[in-house]
C-alpha cells in the first residue's frame, strides 16, 4: 500500500550506491526532480501517511514488488542510471534549478498591488544603481589584476634577467623556478582549502548558471576574494593561463552578491534591497557583471556585451541590453582614467601597460583579392587545430578529474609538477635558439634589459638578441604584443616561432586543469598568434599582408575553431588591435573556422560543462526528441498535496522526498471534480510550517491568518541556506491540524498535455526559463496531473537511457568522428 513512496527511497539508494565519475561526466541529473504516480496512489497516501519508512544513512527498507511492477508503463524502466550531483570546482555536490518563473500566487499578487509610485521608483534606480556599481567594482579589480601581474611578473623576469647578465645561469634558473613554484603553491593551496568552486576559468559555471543551473558556492564572497589573489599568482607564476575568464567569473560574483537582496550577517537590510531577492533579476545582474569581466579584461565594451549575448545568456530582452551596455560603459571611462593616471609613473616599474591594447595597425590596412587564399586556408588550418585542442583538452581533464578524486595533496603535487615543467621549457628552450644581430632600424633599445620589448638579450652577447626568449621567457601580453607587432618581417625565425607554437598549444592545454583560477582566453590568443606569424612567414612575399596581421588573423582563427563565437570575438580583436580596416578579413577567418570546427566537436565551454555534469539546455533540440511525447519521460512516483492538507502529511513528504515542486489538487467538497489548482515550492511549504498558521479543521484559511506573513517571508535569500524541515519541531496536536496552501500556490504554473512533443516542451522549457512544466492528461476521467518535467528529464543521457534504440536512429547530428584509436585516451 505504500511501495510507490518507498520506490522513491529506493531510487535514491540505487543512485547513491552506483555513483562513479562515469556517471558524472555524462549527463547530470537534476536534484529537484518531481516524479510522477497515478492519483490513486495519492489518495492512498493520504488514507496511510503514517506508515513505517526507515530512511538511514541514505538506505531504505523498500517493498521488492513495487519496485518491478511498472508505474505508468510496463515497458518504462523506472530507475535510471545518470547521477544527481556535479563536478563544482574540484567536489562533487547536488546541484538543484533557479527559479526564473514567477510565482503567481494569491499572496505575492496583492503585495505586487499594494505598490505605490515610490516603490516602483525605487525598483528601477536600484537596477541602474547596481549596474553602476557592477561597473565600477569590476573595472577596479581588473586594473588591480593587471598591475599586480605586471608587477609581480616583471620583477621575477628583471631578477632572472639580472642573474644572466654575471653568467650565472643556475642561479638564474633556480630564481626563476622557485618563484613559479611559491606563486603556483599559494594559488593552488588557497583554492584547494578555501573556494574550489574557484578553479578553472568559471565560464562554464557562470554560462550554465544563466542557463538555470545553480551550482552551490560559485557566487560566494569566499570564491571572488579566492579568484582575485589565485588568478593573480597563477598568472604571475608563468603558467600558461590567463586572467580573462577569472574575470569573468569575478564579474558575476559582483553581481551576484550585490544583488543578493542584502545581507543579515553584515547589518545590510536596507529595504531598497529586498526587490532583488528572486532568480530572475539576480540573473540580469550576473548578465550585466559577466559583461563587465570581458569588458575590463580586454578594454573591450562592446565585445563584453556581444560577448554575454553570443555566448553567456540564454535569456535575452531589450532592457538588458542597456543595461549591459551601460555597465561595460563605466568600465570603460573608469579603465581609460585608471590608465591616465598610470602613464605618469605611478604605478610601479610595470604599470604602464594599457591592459592588453594591442595598438598595433593604426595605419591604414592593405590587401587584395590575391590574400583571401591563404586567408581561407588560415581558417580552415585554424578550424581543424581548435577542434582537436578542445579533443585533448577534454581527456586531459578527465584524466584529472580521475586523479584529483584521490584527494586534495594529490590535487597539489599536479600544480607542482606542472609549474616545474614549464619553469624547465620557458628557462631551456631559449638556448635552442641562436642569437640574432640587432636590426639597425629598431624603434626600441635592441637588446632588451630589464623591460619588457620584442628583443630579450637573454644569453646573447651584446649587440644581440634572442627571439625565442622575446616570446617565450615573457608575459603573455608581451608575447602578444611581439607577435602582433607589425615591420617585424626578419625579427622571428622559423624554428623560433614553430617551437613557440608547439609550446604553448600543448602548454595550455595541461595547465588548465590544475586547482587554480586559469583562463583559456589569453593562451588561445598566444598559440593562435603564433601559429599566424608562422602561416605569414610560410607565404612570405606571395602575399601583401603584414606578418603581424597575420598573427592577428590566426589568434582570430584559433578562437573561433575554440570557443566558436564569431560576433563577440570579430569585435572583441576590433578593440584589441584598434582598427576597424581588419573587420572583412577576421569574420571570413572567423566564419571559415567555426564552421570547419563544428564538423568535429562542441565548443570548448560546452565540453567543460559536460565533464563537470552541469545540466545544460542548449538552444536546439536532439533530433529524436521528435519521435517522443513528454509522456514518454515522465516518471513516478509523484507527490502531491490537497488545497487544504494535514500538517502531519506535509511534513511526512518534505522529510521523505527531495523535491522542490508540488502540484496541490482540489477534491469535492472544494470542487466538483478532482482538478489541478497549482504548483507550490518547497521553501514556501516549509515558510508556511514554520509560522505554525494551523486549523483545527480544514477550513480555508481566514484574512487575519494572513497577516502572520509579509512578501519577504517567501523571497529568495542568498548565498546562505534556506530552512529545512529538519530544523522544524511539531507537537502531535499540531500534526493533526490542517494548513490552506491555496494562497500560496502558484496558480498559473506553465502545462502541457502528455501528447505534446518532447522538441516542442523543451523549447518551452528553455525559452521561458522554467524549473517545473506539469504535464496534464489530453483524455479525460485520469487524474489532474500526470506528472511533473524538470530539466533532467530532458537531458540527452537520461532520454537515450530509457529508450535505448534511440541511440541508433538514423536522426542525428551530422559531426565527423574521432579515429577509434583516439577514443582509446
Amino acid at each position: 500500500m505504500h511501495g510507490h513512496i518507498l520506490r522513491h527511497l529506493q531510487f535514491l539508494t540505487i543512485q547513491s550506491t552506483q555513483l562513479s565519475l562515469l556517471s558524472l561526466v555524462a549527463v547530470c541529473q537534476w536534484s529537484s526532480i518531481t516524479e510522477k504516480t497515478s492519483y490513486k496512489t495519492f489518495k492512498k497516501r493520504r488514507e496511510h501517511h503514517a506508515m513505517s519508512t526507515n530512511f538511514i544513512n541514505g538506505e531504505a527498507n523498500t517493498d521488492y514488488e513495487s519496485l518491478i511492477t511498472p508505474l505508468l508503463s510496463s515497458q518504462r524502466p523506472l530507475v535510471n542510471s545518470t547521477s544527481q550531483v556535479a563536478i563544482v570546482g574540484a567536489h562533487v555536490c547536488p546541484i538543484e534549478s533557479l527559479d526564473y518563473e514567477i510565482a503567481e500566487n494569491d499572496f505575492l499578487k496583492q503585495d505586487w498591488r499594494s505598490r505605490g509610485k515610490m516603490q516602483i521608483f525605487q525598483y528601477v534606480l536600484m537596477k541602474w544603481l547596481l549596474c553602476f556599481l557592477i561597473g565600477l567594482i569590476v573595472s577596479l579589480i581588473g586594473f588591480f589584476n593587471n598591475l599586480a601581474v605586471e608587477n609581480i611578473a616583471g620583477m621575477k623576469f628583471v631578477v632572472t634577467s639580472n642573474m644572466m647578465m654575471l653568467n650565472r645561469f643556475g642561479m638564474a634558473f633556480l630564481v626563476f623556478s622557485v618563484s613559479n613554484l611559491i606563486l603556483t603553491l599559494v594559488a593552488s593551496i588557497i583554492t584547494a582549502f578555501i573556494a574550489p568552486a574557484a578553479a578553472g576559468s568559471g565560464i562554464p559555471e557562470v554560462k550554465a548558471y544563466l542557463n538555470g543551473v545553480d551550482a552551490p558556492g560559485i557566487f560566494s564572497l569566499r570564491t571572488l576574494v579566492i579568484k582575485i589573489i589565485g588568478s593573480i599568482t597563477a598568472v604571475s607564476s608563468s603558467l600558461l593561463v590567463g586572467k580573462a575568464g577569472p574575470m569573468v567569473h569575478t564579474g558575476a560574483c559582483v553581481a551576484a552578491l550585490l544583488g543578493q537582496g542584502g545581507s543579515k550577517r553584515f547589518k545590510l537590510t536596507w529595504r531598497w534591497l529586498r526587490f532583488f531577492k528572486n532568480d530572475r533579476d539576480r540573473r540580469d545582474l550576473v548578465t550585466c557583471g559577466s559583461a563587465a569581466g570581458i569588458a575590463a579584461a580586454f578594454r573591450a565594451p562592446v565585445g563584453g556585451v556581444l560577448f554575454a549575448l553570443e555566448e553567456m545568456a540564454s535569456w535575452w530582452r531589450s532592457a538588458l541590453l542597456w543595461r549591459s551596455f551601460f555597465t561595460t560603459a563605466v568600465v570603460a571611462i573608469v579603465l581609460r582614467a585608471l590608465i591616465d593616471f598610470c602613464l605618469s609613473g605611478k604605478c610601479g616599474l610595470f604599470g604602464k601597460g594599457g591592459l592588453i591594447m594591442f595598438d598595433v595597425y593604426s595605419e591604414s590596412v592593405t590587401y587584395h583579392l590575391i590574400d583571401v587564399l591563404p586567408v581561407l586556408t588560415l581558417g580552415a588550418i585554424g578550424g581543424i587545430l581548435g577542434s582537436l585542442y578542445n579533443f585533448l583538452l577534454d581527456k586531459v581533464l578527465r584524466i584529472y578529474n580521475r586523479i584529483n578524486e584521490k584527494g586534495v595533496v594529490y590535487k597539489i603535487l599536479i600544480a607542482c609538477a606542472i609549474s616545474i615543467f614549464t619553469s624547465c621549457l620557458l628557462f631551456g628552450l631559449p638556448w635552442l635558439a641562436s642569437c640574432q644581430p640587432c636590426p639597425s632600424d629598431a624603434s626600441e633599445a635592441c637588446p632588451t634589459i630589464g623591460r619588457s620589448g620584442n628583443f630579450k638579450k637573454f644569453q646573447c652577447p651584446p649587440g644581440q638578441y634572442n627571439d625565442l626568449a622575446s616570446l617565450i621567457f615573457n608575459t603573455n601580453d608581451d608575447s602578444v604584443r611581439n607577435l602582433f607587432s607589425k615591420n617585424t618581417k626578419f625579427e622571428f625565425q622559423f624554428s623560433s616561432i614553430l617551437i613557440f607554437f608547439v609550446t604553448c598549444y600543448f602548454l595550455s592545454i595541461i595547465s588548465y586543469g590544475i586547482v587554480a583560477p586559469a583562463g583559456l582566453f589569453i593562451p588561445v590568443i598566444v598559440t593562435g598568434a603564433s601559429y599566424g606569424r608562422f602561416v605569414g612567414m610560410l607565404v612570405g612575399s606571395h602575399s601583401n599582408l603584414d606578418h603581424g596581421l597575420y598573427a592577428v588573423l590566426g589568434a582570430a582563427s584559433f578562437l573561433g575553431g575554440s570557443m566558436r563565437m564569431t560576433v563577440s570575438l570579430c569585435v572583441i580583436i576590433l578593440e584589441l588591435t584598434n582598427n576597424l580596416l581588419l573587420l572583412p578579413l577576421i569574420m571570413l577567418v572567423l566564419l571559415v573556422s567555426k564552421t570547419v570546427a563544428d564538423a568535429f566537436n562542441s565548443n570548448i565551454y560546452d565540453l567543460i560543462m559536460n565533464a563537470k555534469g552541469f545540466p545544460y539546455l542548449e538552444t536546439h533540440t536532439e533530433p529524436y526528441m521528435r519521435q517522443l511525447t513528454v509522456g514518454d519521460v515522465v516518471r513516478g512516483p509523484l507527490q502531491v498535496f490537497q488545497g487544504i492538507e494535514k500538517v502531519g502529511n506535509i511534513v511526512h513528504v518534505l522529510s521523505t522526498t527531495s523535491h522542490n515542486g508540488f502540484p496541490v489538487i482540489d477534491e469535492p467538497p472544494l470542487s466538483e471534480s478532482p482538478v489541478l489548482y497549482g504548483l507550490i515550492l518547497r521553501a514556501h511549504a516549509i515558510e508556511l510550517l514554520k509560522k505554525k498558521a494551523f486549523m483545527p479543521t480544514p477550513v480555508p484559511i481566514g484574512t487575519d491568518a494572513l497577516k502572520l506573513f509579509y512578501a519577504g517571508d517567501f523571497l529568495k535569500r542568498g548565498s546562505s541556506n534556506g530552512d529545512k524541515i529538519e530544523d522544524l519541531q511539531f507537537t502531535e496536536e499540531e500534526m493533526e491540524m490542517f494548513l490552506d496552501l491555496h494562497p500560496f500556490t502558484n496558480a498559473s504554473p506553465y502545462t502541457v498535455v502528455d501528447s505534446m512533443s518532447l522538441a516542442k516542451a523543451l523549447i518551452l522549457f528553455r525559452e521561458v526559463g522554467l524549473r517545473h512544466l506539469m504535464v496534464t492528461p489530453k483524455i479525460s476521467g485520469r487524474s489532474p496531473v500526470v506528472g511533473i518535467l524538470t530539466r533532467h528529464d530532458f537531458m540527452p543521457g537520461h532520454i537515450l537511457d530509457l529508450h535505448p534504440m534511440l541511440a541508433r536512429s538514423r536522426w542525428k547530428r551530422l559531426r565527423i568522428r574521432a579515429p577509434r584509436l583516439f577514443k582509446l585516451f
